[in-house]
């Protein structure tokens, strides 16, 4: 079958029906495909799948370091543990071999006591050399646990990492499944775990083999030099093992640093609903700007029967003015608006004998230029005495 043939079979087959049981395949075939457990995407557990495009805001890490999470890496603390405690056991290694001694000697020499069992010094005796040898590394492992998770994340205290959670009690399987052996995360921790034990294996393969002739001399020796160069053996193993994972937690904390951003992101939708809840409903903004509005539109109208004059364009603009000689320098502004803002302060004006005077330049100026409650600029001095001087003229009032 040439390529002609096959073009116009496949032509023919979507324009006149596939029948049969291939029909029935064809038909089935995107269901197969949305039910099919083998279909691996690679990027399964990406934010942007979820449609979590957006940078986490700081309101969002804001909370999630309230909630305790954050980055950082359990293998850089757990190096610095190792690597602190096997450096004061070092230093304290000379005292340590002498109190376990001290600790032999003692309960040897009680051995064969007839009421060993009875005497109340036994139990006291084994608490005091157990705090002996355990405090000191104890306290220097929690120390180093404490400065490994301070250089991370800073001074943080919280309750509700330790709260229960029936989700974590009994989580999804399948998910969780996935997250661990398909994810960047999975993988990342599966190569990280093949490589502490890639390291650690090397180096003890190298130093064994360069203890090789002195091990195998031991046979001429005594238990004294066995323990003395077996366990310098493996003190130099353990150390090594501390520096190089000490070493190599730093990139894992800066992956863990990442995987953390990631899981912060968020999709358009809930950065909106952050906005509203922190800045309020718009609706609801909206109509407390409208009641404010109310509430200072009914405070201005109540200074509009104090006034000495209201200055207008016949059917936009009213400004109302008002001046106390003996507490002003100049005119001040009492009420001014637009449209039915300006009809409503010449209704109440002409209700309370406050003269109207028409002046449609000067109007739209002090509306423009003069808020409410502010003096006129010295520009429209010479035009507002003038009005003033007439209506004090009309109304009797002395101007000094």
């Amino acid at each position: 079958m040439n390529a002609r043939s096959t073009t116009r079979l496949l032509e023919t087959g979507f324009t006149s029906g596939i029948s049969g049981p291939v029909e029935q395949l064809w038909n089935r075939w995107p269901s197969l495909a949305e039910e099919s457990s083998f279909d691996i995407h690679l990027q399964w557990f990406a934010a942007e799948d979820e449609g979590r495009t957006e940078e986490p805001t700081e309101q969002k890490i804001r909370k999630a370091r309230e909630e305790g999470k954050v980055a950082k890496s359990t293998d850089f603390v757990a190096a610095l543990v190792l690597l602190f405690s096997l450096l004061l056991i070092g230093i304290l290694s000379p005292w340590m071999v002498r109190t376990m001694k001290s600790m032999l000697e003692f309960f040897l020499s009680r051995s064969t006591e007839v009421a060993i069992v009875s005497e109340p010094i036994l139990p006291r005796a084994f608490m005091e050399y157990y705090l002996k040898l355990t405090l000191p590394v104890m306290g220097i492992a929690f120390l180093a646990a404490f400065l490994g998770n301070v250089f991370q994340v800073g001074f943080l205290f919280t309750t509700k990492t330790i709260q229960p959670d029936l989700n974590k009690i009994s989580p999804n399987i399948v998910k969780w499944a996935q997250r661990v052996m398909f994810s960047a995360e999975g993988l990342f921790n599966m190569g990280k775990s093949l490589f502490k034990v890639g390291v650690i294996g090397t180096l003890a393969f190298f130093n064994v083999r360069r203890k090789v002739p002195e091990i195998t001399n031991l046979v001429y020796g005594n238990i004294e030099d066995a323990a003395v160069l077996i366990g310098g053996l493996a003190f130099r193993l353990m150390i090594e093992t501390a520096i190089i994972l000490l070493v190599f937690s730093l990139p894992d904390y800066f992956f863990q640093r990442r995987q953390h951003r990631e899981s912060l992101k968020m999709t358009r939708h809930e950065i909106k609903e952050e906005m509203k809840q922190s800045d309020g409903d718009p609706l609801i903004k909206s109509r407390l700007r409208q009641k404010m509005r109310e509430l200072l539109t009914n405070q201005m109208m109540q200074s509009v029967p104090d006034a000495d004059v209201v200055i207008t364009n016949p059917t936009h603009y009213a400004v109302a003015l008002v001046y106390k000689q003996e507490a002003m320098t100049a005119p001040r502004v009492t009420a001014k608006g637009m449209d039915e803002v300006a009809q409503r302060i010449k209704s109440l004006a002409r209700d309370n004998d406050v003269p109207i005077i028409e002046n449609k330049p000067l109007a739209r100026a002090l509306h423009a230029n003069v808020e409410i409650g502010d003096e006129i600029p010295e520009e429209y001095y010479s035009v507002v005495s003038g009005i003033l001087v007439k209506i004090y003229e009309m109304t009797g009032k002395s101007v000094s």
